[in-house]
């Protein structure tokens, strides 16, 4: 390998491209190359060099680069002794491939940082005036992918334990099977009423919010579209979002006091 080779796997943040932090911004505008996510941002990408290797690796409807297609792409600029930076959404360790990412390049040993990002597990519930915790309401909290199919032999999702196990639920990357999963939920224990949100493209400014119950949900998504991704939080501190919902108010404020008497 050549000398001054590395690969940063960096966490881009939730959405909105203010959220990167000081490191990650740092260490894009000095790539030689980038390997990013389909959720990033174009405004977070043209902080990187002019001359910059852009490399698109996200997953699309049709497949997109698989991951051992990814890995060999960092390795080999690596190699090159190029500064590569793996610029992934939220944080590269949430969800992320960040791990299976770091263990192929300790396996080629090639020298890499992990530079940890917002994950949009919290993130997006806060845009949305959504405390995971709150003392008088919730005191744990569980972080799942919903993106598993229910019909597979296998899940690595125990919906059944989870259904009681935390106060607030916050499922990541939904998919067609989520009315199930409310199903399912409730089988298990869960009351109907429990609060329910979906938050769409969170953190930006197309954020869409949908609130409903568990046993309400599934019929709310017949006749609701929401553009991804998406996230759902599922506890009692949902009720808190008609008040403290604040992100578009504050734009609105800040209009408000700078526009002329």
């Amino acid at each position: 390998m050549s000398d001054g080779g590395c690969v940063y796997l960096v966490g881009a943040g939730p959405g909105d491209p203010r959220l990167i932090t000081v490191r990650g911004l740092d260490l894009l505008r000095q790539a030689d190359v980038v390997v990013h996510d389909r959720l990033v941002s174009q405004e977070l990408l043209d902080e990187a060099r002019p001359r910059a290797i852009r490399i698109f690796a996200g997953k699309t409807p049709g497949g997109g680069m698989s991951q051992e297609t990814i890995n060999r792409v960092l390795i080999h600029h690596a190699r090159l002794g190029r500064l590569v930076v793996r610029l992934k959404g939220g944080d590269p360790f949430v969800f992320g491939r960040g791990g299976e990412e770091a263990l192929a390049l300790a396996g080629a040993g090639i020298p890499f940082e992990i530079v940890p990002g917002v994950s949009s597990a919290v993130s997006v519930p806060a845009y949305a005036g959504i405390p995971l915790t709150h003392r008088t309401l919730a005191s744990s909290f569980a972080v799942v992918t919903g993106s598993e199919d229910l019909d597979k032999a296998t899940s690595r999702v125990d919906w059944a334990a989870l259904a009681t196990a935390v106060d607030t639920l916050v499922i990541l990357m939904p998919t067609r099977s989520l009315s199930r999963v409310f199903q399912e939920l409730q089988a298990h224990g869960r009351d109907p009423g429990t609060p329910v949100a979906l938050v769409s493209q969170g953190t930006t400014r197309a954020q869409a919010v949908v609130i409903g119950t568990l046993a309400s949900m599934p019929r709310q998504l017949e006749d609701t579209i929401l553009d991804p991704p998406v996230l759902v939080i599922v506890g009692e501190v949902v009720d808190l979002h008609d008040r403290i919902g604040w992100f578009g108010k504050t734009a609105e404020l800040a209009s408000a006091v700078l526009a002329p008497s």
